[in-house]
């Protein structure tokens, strides 16, 4: 089960724990902002459509930071990019916790937006290109698994300040943690090395040559397949914590225990999900937990169902919507070259967040006609469909081994 861990030499597992330690505080900066806004709509008098707004803004900005961070992998190196797009995103995490209004607080979240998506973008690619062909899927997916662990850690933190401190600071307070990852930057800037396929790679080409001709038709069906995936997610991700609280009038002890069960199963919705890619294969298992988000989406969000079974329910909702990242990153390391795989991986990824981002600005206007819940369900439900085609579109990479523009094989840390 742990073969392709073994098989990392030093150099390989410095690496890994990198990126999953990256990814975990990504996570726990952006997890934040779903457990303050309840707060802050009772404190400042927000609307649904302005915390959507907030939303909104940080993702499509993410979507910019995603791009330029690939581009900058490319260029300058993926580890010098990890360490910039760390430290970018812990200060503005860090700077929204001295915000008086809701001007401000978007100014700060969208800035945040910028390393927040060039964080995954460096060490997506950084950790694809050490690992073995047969590993890929299962070392990629397990980095993805620690979102889930930055989620619960942002989690704990909510339920803590708001045990401990008046919600006036509590709020605060969870915003001030989020500098805690510009420390990492210091660890990797030490132990990490440039994965060899990267520095062997000599040529540079132009900074649009994922949109020429042999790339195109690649580049816009693995922006679709990230679009249904990060669309469907927000929705719920989003809007979650305040749908239960609004509308399953959950205290916020019992929202966080709700929210325990559904982080529960989104780390082993990565985990399995990790394994399934390398022996299922990408596109099957894109399938089947895309069918299977929609399926639990529309039944937790629509049915008049009892909070037990809801709860029972929060399990498999983690499980698949969240199982369903954990092949993107090997799949776009395996469908662009060495020359373009930071771009490619980065712009790819990076437009479906920035589409959707539109989906928690959506879900929020139209609550107000069709209720929290039933909104939710009809845009995470579409974007799930959108994911099933897009699988169907693209081509199965198990097993490819990484090559440069040249065509030649490359060779990886850990095989």
């Amino acid at each position: 089960m742990f073969d392709w861990y073994k098989d990392l030499n030093r150099d390989g597992r410095r690496t890994f724990w990198a990126c999953f330690g990256g990814f975990a505080l990504d996570a726990m900066d952006v997890q934040i902002y779903s457990f303050v806004v309840p707060v802050l709509i009772g404190l400042w008098g927000m609307t649904n459509t302005q915390a959507g707004l907030l939303a909104t803004v940080t993702l499509i900005l993410s979507a910019f930071g995603g791009w330029i961070a690939g581009l900058l992998a490319d260029r300058i190196g993926r580890v010098r990019t990890l360490q910039i797009t760390v430290a970018w995103f812990a200060v503005f995490t860090f700077l929204s916790g001295f915000t008086d209004s809701f001007g401000q607080l978007l100014v700060t979240r969208g800035l945040q937006g910028l390393g927040f998506g060039g964080e995954w973008a460096a060490g997506s690619v950084l950790m694809g290109e050490v690992i073995a062909a047969r590993h890929r899927g299962k070392a990629v997916g397990v980095v993805q698994s620690s979102w889930s662990v930055g989620w619960g850690v942002a989690a704990l933190a909510a339920t803590a300040s708001s045990l401990l401190l008046p919600k006036e600071y509590a709020w605060r307070v969870l915003f001030f943690i989020g500098l805690l990852p510009a420390f990492s930057i210091f660890v990797i800037r030490r132990l990490v090395p440039e994965p060899a396929v990267y520095t062997r790679a000599t040529v540079r080409p132009p900074l649009l040559a994922i949109f020429s001709r042999p790339f195109l038709s690649i580049t816009v069906r693995g922006c679709l397949l990230a679009l249904g995936a990060q669309g469907g997610y927000y929705a719920i991700t989003t809007w979650l914590p305040t749908f239960l609280r609004t509308e399953r009038h959950l205290s916020v002890l019992s929202t966080g225990s709700y929210l325990g069960v559904i982080i529960a199963g989104s780390f082993c919705g990565y985990i399995v999900s990790a394994y399934l890619n390398d022996s299922l294969g990408r596109r099957k298992t894109f399938l089947t937990f895309a069918i299977g988000s929609m399926a639990i989406v529309l039944l937790y969000t629509q049915l008049p169902i009892s909070d037990r079974l809801m709860l029972v329910l929060g399990f498999p909702l983690g499980f698949f919507a969240s199982g369903i990242f954990s092949g993107m990153g090997a799949l776009f390391t395996e469908l662009f070259p060495t020359e373009l795989r930071g771009s490619g991986q980065g712009f790819c990824y990076n437009f479906g967040r920035g589409f959707a981002a539109l989906f928690p600005t959506l879900v929020g206007a139209a609550s107000v006609r069709l209720g929290l819940g039933v909104a939710v369900g009809v845009f995470a439900g579409g974007a799930y469909a959108l994911v099933v085609a897009a699988a169907l579109m693209l081509p199965e990479t198990r097993g490819r081994e990484l090559q440069s523009l040249s065509g030649a094989r490359r060779e990886t840390i850990g095989s």
